[in-house]
């Protein structure tokens, strides 16, 4: 279905070609016009409206109203343009020249329709009178025009027809520029879709994400609010609010939408940046409707259809509509302009042939501020004061570029005939030539555009005098990007310290919430929340931190790389751990050392002789497993520091083990029993069977499930710490060292009266007690306590067991060999055994003496009581008895001999008596 406006265009058209009122061919005459080979038509603005005919009963021709000198200017634009075009070398080389018929559009669609009967006329037609003369008009070849895009379309569909190429110098609307529907227009400015994106690289550039518009109800105005809508928000700008107001400024509605729209600004008092597309004369009566309500100084974004006409501003000054960023198309040089305007005159023979400049010499006198004729007023400064000058240049090359085109076409052909040359001909040239104006090259693109950019203009009122073209910038629509001219830099970007948002910008650490139904430039900033966070501002979303690595307060703008803690060897408790255990591994050492060098003194022989090298050894490496639960823990320092200390101490409690067997060997045992045992006794094969049980134990955790290291994440933390792998091997290990303590301590404490000088078994209870109950406080503390300082509980357990067993077993023997060698003899030895042995035997008064030989000598050797392994025991003479034997009763005693491997004492018995206990010294 055709639109609706297509509709109305053709019953215009139709009217004027029915009978009666409108006759055929019955049209208004030019108002300029010039002979030449090739006639140009003009469609110009010249007034700015007609007369409203409240009653319309029949067609009629209404009356221009309201005399615009930008208009006029342009059409003199074109006028000058065409005269240099036919005294070029372009169009004389060839001896052909440019006429042109002008037209008054008087900014109504209607008008300029009826103008069209004129330009596509059949060429036999009598044109009628007014200011043509002759009898018989040539075809029009191209068409200048016309300002409005609203006027552009409507004339564009009838120019289609004929395939007549038509060539706007300021219509901008984005649909002029598809082909499909409009295939004979060009233009010589570039589409609105490049001024909105113009626009919308200012605002943000600038950060103004709210902002309001204002348009007017008709095909610029739509189309250019609808690209710049849509633009804006791609970018991130949100449209407060979208005033239109009508087309016509005739309208009944006019004066209300204005006020509308005033009211609108003054509700909207955080939008401090406004977009124009409307009229110069609809901007002038918003001002001073805001100016009446009081409304705060804005910024305000003008389109090109108003952003050089200074009569806005009416009787107001710039300070009251605040500043105007103006969007104009290029300018060329305007001094032959300049000059063509100074050489006006109102002589006949030229207003003979241009009705218009008649008009406007005819004006009544006015002030010079007003722009209009007066007495004293030069008409050119008039004209130059009062005009786009912007569009002079546009102009200037609608007509280079149909003498060019032409150009083309008649140098390949008589154009002296009429009807040589038609017009779709020339639409052809059109689309192909590259003209040249001002030593510059121009061609239209495959949308029938030229492209130039815009110039990016600042008002400024410099004393009292309002300058509107200075020019701040220059947009480039290639790159979408401003160049600002030498020296006028500041001025533009100054006004970026103007804030229009609905919103402040949410700070690094927030993030944008937007409520339902919203703008999207209206929203809370909320905090984002932990272990979240957000590193710039305005993010919609916060991002999220490496919970294993990283972490975030609530409200951060990074993440924080969470601290790894371990027991490290910088710790002070560390260092203390370490000096004990490096202390221990000394003390091992030292006590190793001496032990070797008296090594066939008493002391040392009943301490175990072979067997207290062993438990030394074993010690050193439970001090040494104590330094790998320092440090950052890694999986082989995992397995190696529970497998070393609990196979050193395994071998550790296992000769311990057999030193408190010997004691309840020699002096608990049934006697009936004692052979057996005493064979099944053997120390080396009891230590090597504890310490493989032990061995299969951590194997069998090493292969099934080894301890491994492991990072604990924290909040704030990470925490490197070793994974036992299995708890019950873990616990079987320690329970297994704990059975073997449980054993020592039972067997050490029946022997715990023995001799106090040589106590072992009393070093044995109490050492084997202090590890039971150190090893009971790690297990409930160990479950119960997290953190980097666990592995420094059970290296405190481990160096109490280690320094317990150091300081029982060792350190009083070390005693007696440094401090009391007199107790390190055999003599001292053998008293304390008598001494001890008469407090367990009670003996006849009749006991002659006991004598011992001091020509053989004695070697005192207690195996049992110092729990070294028994040594190879000789046969004792048959009347003796050997305290290293478990005898009940004796009846007598001869002389016998004491030996290595046992005490025989000589001596005489009168009667037999029971003894009280079982004693082998």
């Amino acid at each position: 279905m055709a639109p609706m406006g297509d509709v109305l265009h053709l019953l215009v058209i139709l009217s004027l070609l029915e009978k009666g009122n409108a006759k055929v061919g019955h049209f208004k005459a030019a108002g300029a016009t010039a002979p030449g080979d090739i006639i140009i038509g003009g469609l110009f603005p010249i007034h700015e409206g007609v007369e409203e005919s409240p009653n319309i009963s029949a067609p009629h021709e209404p009356q221009c109203a309201r005399f615009s000198m930008d208009g006029f200017t342009q059409a003199l634009a074109m006028i000058h343009a065409v005269e240099s075009a036919n005294r070029s070398p372009v169009l004389t080389t060839l001896g052909i020249s440019l006429g042109y018929r002008i037209h008054d559009s008087c900014s109504d669609v209607t008008t300029a329709l009826r103008a069209l009967a004129d330009f596509t006329q059949d060429p036999t037609t009598d044109c009628g009178g007014g200011a043509n003369t002759s009898n018989s008009s040539p075809p029009i070849m191209a068409v200048i025009g016309a300002t409005s895009s609203e006027i552009s379309i409507s004339v564009a569909r009838q120019l289609n027809l004929k395939l007549i190429p038509q060539i706007s110098y300021a219509s901008t609307a984005i649909i002029l520029s598809d082909k499909n529907r409009f295939p004979a227009f060009l233009r010589t400015v570039p589409s609105d879709v490049y001024q909105t994106q113009a626009m919308v690289q200012l605002l943000s550039d600038s950060k103004w994400t709210w902002v309001g518009v204002v348009t007017t109800d008709g095909d610029y105005g739509r189309s250019a609010l609808d690209s710049f809508v849509s633009q804006a928000t791609a970018s991130g700008i949100c449209v407060a609010f979208k005033e239109i107001l009508p087309n016509s400024l005739t309208s009944p509605d006019s004066e209300s939408a204005i006020s509308q729209a005033a009211a609108t600004l003054q509700l909207n008092h955080n939008v401090k940046v406004v977009v124009s597309f409307a009229k110069p004369t609809q901007m002038m009566y918003l001002y001073q409707k805001l100016r009446s309500l009081g409304s705060g100084e804005r910024v305000w974004v003008a389109s090109d259809s108003w952003s050089s006409s200074k009569e806005v501003l009416g009787e107001m000054d710039l300070p009251d509509i605040g500043n105007v960023v103006g969007f104009s198309f290029k300018r060329g040089n305007l001094a032959p302009f300049h000059r063509y305007l100074m050489n006006l005159s109102d002589i006949n023979d030229v207003i003979g042939n241009n009705s218009f400049l008649k008009e406007f010499y005819s004006l009544p006198n006015r002030s010079e501020d007003s722009g209009v004729l007066s007495s004293s007023t030069v008409p050119a400064e008039i004209l130059l004061n009062n005009s786009h000058v912007n569009l002079v240049f546009n102009v200037e090359m609608a007509v280079s570029a149909i003498a060019h085109a032409v150009a083309d076409i008649c140098s390949k052909k008589d154009c002296k005939t009429p009807g040589t040359v038609q017009p779709w001909e020339v639409l052809g040239a059109l689309k192909d030539s590259c003209f040249e104006l001002e030593g510059k090259n121009y061609t239209f693109d495959q949308k029938g555009d030229i492209n130039l950019g815009y110039d990016v203009t600042l008002w400024r009122s410099v004393r009292g005098v309002i300058d509107i073209h200075d020019v701040a910038a220059e947009y480039h629509p290639n790159n979408n990007s401003f160049s600002y001219t030498s020296g006028n830099t500041n001025n533009l970007t100054n006004l970026r310290d103007v804030v229009s948002v609905c919103s402040p910008s949410c700070e690094p650490g927030k993030f944008k919430k937007f409520a339902q139904g919203q703008h999207t430039c209206c929203y809370e900033c909320i905090n984002c929340t932990e272990n979240h966070y957000s590193n710039n501002t305005d993010m919609h979303q916060c991002l999220s931190c490496d919970t294993k690595r990283e972490w975030s307060l609530e409200g951060s703008s990074g993440c924080t790389h969470k601290t790894l803690e371990f027991f490290s060897w910088q710790d002070g408790f560390a260092v203390a751990l370490l000096t004990l255990a490096a202390l221990g591994i000394v003390l091992v050492l030292l006590v190793g050392a001496l032990f070797l060098h008296h090594h066939q003194t008493p002391v040392v022989r009943a301490a175990g002789g072979p067997l207290s090298q062993i438990i030394l050894l074993s010690l050193v490496g439970s001090f040494v497993s104590a330094v790998f639960f320092v440090g950052h823990p890694s999986s082989l320092q995992c397995k190696v520091r529970q497998v070393l200390f609990g196979l050193s101490f395994t071998l550790c409690v296992s000769c311990i083990l057999v030193k408190s067997l010997k004691i309840l060997l020699a002096f608990q045992l049934n006697p009936d029993r004692k052979d057996v045992l005493r064979r099944l006794y053997q120390p080396y094969a009891i230590i090597c069977l504890s310490v493989a049980l032990q061995v299969l134990t951590c194997t069998l955790w090493l292969v099934l499930q080894s301890p491994r290291e492991k990072a604990t994440v924290f909040t704030t933390t990470v925490l490197a710490e070793c994974d036992e792998g299995s708890q019950v091997a873990f616990g079987v290990m320690l329970c297994y060292i704990a059975v073997l303590a449980l054993v020592c301590f039972a067997c050490a404490f029946k022997g715990r009266k023995l001799p106090q000088k040589y106590n072992e078994a009393r070093f044995i209870t109490f050492s084997m007690l202090l590890y039971l109950m150190s090893w009971l406080i790690f297990v409930p503390v160990y479950v119960t306590t997290s953190g980097k300082y666990l592995p420094a509980v059970e290296m405190v357990v481990i160096l109490i067991s280690n320094y317990g067993i150091l300081s029982c077993h060792f350190f009083p023997k070390c005693y007696v060999i440094l401090f009391k060698k007199e107790h390190n003899t055999k003599s001292a030895f053998m008293k304390n055994i008598y001494e001890y042995s008469r407090k367990g035997i009670t003996v006849s008064s009749s006991v002659s003496e006991i004598s011992v030989s001091q020509t053989e000598g004695y070697r005192i050797s207690s195996p049992s009581f110092f729990m070294s392994p028994p040594p190879i025991e000789p046969t004792a003479p048959q009347n003796c008895w050997s305290v290293d034997q478990n005898i009940q009763s004796i009846d007598t005693a001869t002389h016998c001999t004491v030996v290595d491997n046992g005490v025989f004492v000589t001596g005489q018995l009168t009667r037999p008596h029971r003894l009280r206990r079982s004693m082998s010294l």
